[in-house]
């Protein structure tokens, strides 16, 4: 269950108990699309269907968001508006216009709505209340909106910030492909993008690929910037650091394997949140550190 991705907030206020946390989000459990829905979001087990909404380890927690969407494609929706257009000229003796054609769109859209199949996706949530972590493992900005949006419904005077670091994700990253020297905690691999500061925002990307050649020195050189890094932290995980201070493609290596081989705990899952909640709040430190430390949040 380890995550792909983290996108990193930091708790600014958090007074919930799990057990009150446990009970706020069930007020707001996902159901099943109703016939007029096109979606529906709540609380769902971020472990499985009968587990409780939070799920407890010592002292973090791991919550997860549920959407249920209707799949009914525009596509599917035009080819039957056109096939009732045509019942309807054939009627009234010429074609519809356009205000009868948003219409007739309209009706075949809550037709079809209740006989759409219906997917479900989650998002997980980890919550540290100790370092004050709170993690969405997801890249997209909007699925984490959605969850937090969802989470500040639920509980009352819970509050989140992004975190802000003293040097721009960038910036450090564009620095240490210039030949600057890279914490002893982290190494460079072999991906990257660097992209032009100009209005064309010319990009060259770089797959399995030295990064420490001439070619990339002089990229920087002529202002281009780098946008995406791909980094191993400490010989365990290996992720890629974005301009956004995101987190993506992470992959827990050898050694992490190796915990979780000779692990005693019966559990799976149990056993990677606790070796990925023990690790990670390290990896996000050092990486803090790295990037000239977070600023103070009011």
């Amino acid at each position: 269950m380890w995550f792909k991705n983290l996108q990193i907030y930091r708790i600014t206020n958090w007074n919930v108990s799990p057990a009150e946390l446990e009970t706020a989000l069930s007020k707001h459990t996902l159901h099943n699309c109703l016939s007029m829905e096109m979606q529906s979001r709540g609380w769902i087990s971020p472990k499985a269907e009968d587990e409780p909404l939070v799920h407890i380890l010592g002292q973090q927690m791991l919550i997860a968001l549920g959407v249920e969407k209707k799949l009914l494609p525009v596509s599917v929706i035009n080819q039957f508006a056109k096939l009732r257009a045509a019942e309807i000229e054939e009627q009234q003796g010429y074609k519809p216009g356009r205000k009868q054609m948003k219409e007739i769109k309209e009706h075949v859209t809550d037709e079809l709505l209740p006989r759409a199949f219906a997917l479900r996706r989650k998002t997980c949530a980890w919550i540290d209340p100790v370092g004050g972590w709170f993690v969405i493992d997801t890249s997209n900005a909007a699925k984490a909106d959605e969850l937090i949006e969802l989470l500040h419904k639920s509980i009352e005077g819970c509050s989140l910030a992004l975190v802000k670091t003293g040097k721009s994700p960038t910036s450090v990253m564009t620095e240490w492909l210039a030949g600057d020297d890279v914490p002893a905690s982290f190494t460079i691999d072999r991906d990257c993008e660097l992209c032009g500061m100009g209005d064309e925002k010319a990009t060259v990307r770089y797959v399995r690929h030295a990064l420490d050649s001439a070619e990339i020195i002089r990229h920087v050189k002529e202002g281009k910037k780098a946008t995406r890094l791909a980094m191993t932290w400490r010989d365990k995980i290996s992720f890629t650091l974005n301009e956004n201070l995101q987190l993506k493609r992470i992959v827990p290596l050898d050694f992490i394997k190796d915990q979780i081989a000779t692990s005693e705990a019966d559990d799976a899952f149990d056993t990677d949140f606790a070796i990925m909640t023990g690790e990670l709040p390290h990896l996000l430190a050092d990486l803090m550190d790295a990037l000239g430390g977070e600023y103070a949040l009011n």
